[in-house]
């Protein structure tokens, strides 16, 4: 969904367009949250599979539905090739291993926090009931309004990098205040889930936005990439957060988060938003656009789909001009009631558009 985001939405305005279909992804994680507590608390915990597999089946039938028709763009390639190109876009690309990495780190932080937090609010000093705990989830929710927001008002206006290091900014301030303070002060982890997701759904949006310029042919390709390296930062988080939670603490699996946040931007850091290489800031360090109707600030590209449908209306359009012009010129329409006129398929009289217009040859 999301590289078909990318395919309409026109590329200076990327960025807000992503912002909306990521902040539903992540409304529904922390919603997920905020249900299962809530049902927790009052039923048994084997409710929420069942709710989960009946919304399932209604966002399948759903998508039957109403998902448009999408023709493939690469037939000539069969599905291993596909899967092999992915790892051959990586040996190219340096921009999308730098956001598969950032990516990466920023992910194990998000699901760290959130699987520990849960250790923390149940035990002392809080002792919070299951439905409390997820409803914690609705301060992730409020950050996440703000991202289409940010998204429309800075990432469209500057390069993608300089979003991700606010974005990793924001998520580093929020786990070192939620580390040092959350194990006596609630405000600690609150501050902690407004910061640290709001900063890395901002981190997120801007690494799809730049990667999505590298093969505009390939964006489902690059989307596979980006996405494997975040699902396995969230398998590293969570296996992560629960092992030093148990061994060290709170602390200790905040610490860790902060680490992996530093490793983010150390990454960012090691590669500047004009380098063609791998490694340093070859061409300046602007973080202003180059090219203001691009999508990371210097590729020159059109939203292919949009792009299709204006060229096809514009022929259209054309072609009804002319054809109204023609009929102006007598006192009916060319098409018919004319016996002088005819359609000959002949290549001395033929509808001719070879000058840029439409003319009508008589016999």
């Amino acid at each position: 969904m999301l590289p078909l985001v990318g395919d309409l939405a026109p590329p200076h305005r990327r960025a807000a367009a992503l912002s909306v279909v990521v902040s539903g992804l992540q409304l529904g994680i922390l919603i997920a949250r905020v249900l299962s507590g809530t049902i927790a608390n009052f039923v048994t915990w084997r409710a929420v599979y069942w709710m989960s597999f009946g919304l399932q089946y209604l966002i399948f039938i759903l998508l039957w539905m109403f998902m448009p028709d999408y023709p493939s763009t690469n037939t000539n390639m069969n599905y291993f090739k596909l899967l092999w190109s992915i790892v051959e876009m990586l040996g190219r690309h340096a921009v999308l291993v730098q956001a598969c990495i950032a990516s990466f780190f920023t992910s194990a932080t998000f699901t760290s926090f959130w699987t520990t937090l849960t250790f923390l609010l149940a035990g002392s000093p809080y002792h919070y009931t299951p439905l409390t705990i997820g409803l914690f989830g609705l301060i992730g929710i409020a950050a996440m309004c703000f991202g289409p927001v940010y998204a429309r008002k800075v990432t469209d206006r500057f390069v993608p990098h300089m979003s991700v290091l606010v974005g990793l900014s924001c998520c580093l301030v929020g786990v070192c205040l939620g580390t040092y303070i959350g194990t006596f002060n609630v405000a600690g982890p609150v501050l902690q889930a407004f910061l640290a997701d709001f900063g890395m759904q901002t981190a997120q949006i801007a690494n799809r936005s730049s990667i999505y310029s590298v093969e505009p042919k390939r964006r489902n390709g690059v989307n596979t990439a980006f996405m494997v390296a975040t699902f396995c930062g969230q398998l590293v988080g969570t296996a992560a957060g629960n092992h030093i939670y148990a061994r060290a603490g709170w602390i200790g699996s905040g610490s860790a988060s902060m680490g992996f946040i530093g490793a983010a931007i150390l990454t960012m850091l090691a590669r500047g938003p004009w380098e063609t290489g791998w490694l340093g800031w070859k061409g300046g360090w602007s973080f202003r656009k180059k090219n203001a109707n691009s999508a990371d600030g210097k590729t020159a590209e059109t939203g292919r789909r949009l792009g299709q449908m204006q060229s096809r209306d514009e022929e259209m359009g054309a072609e009804e001009k002319a054809l109204a012009e023609v009929a102006a010129e007598g006192d009916e329409s060319p098409l018919k009631g004319r016996s002088d006129v005819k359609l000959d398929r002949s290549e001395e009289s033929q509808w001719s558009s070879g000058d840029g217009g439409i003319r009508l040859v008589k016999d």
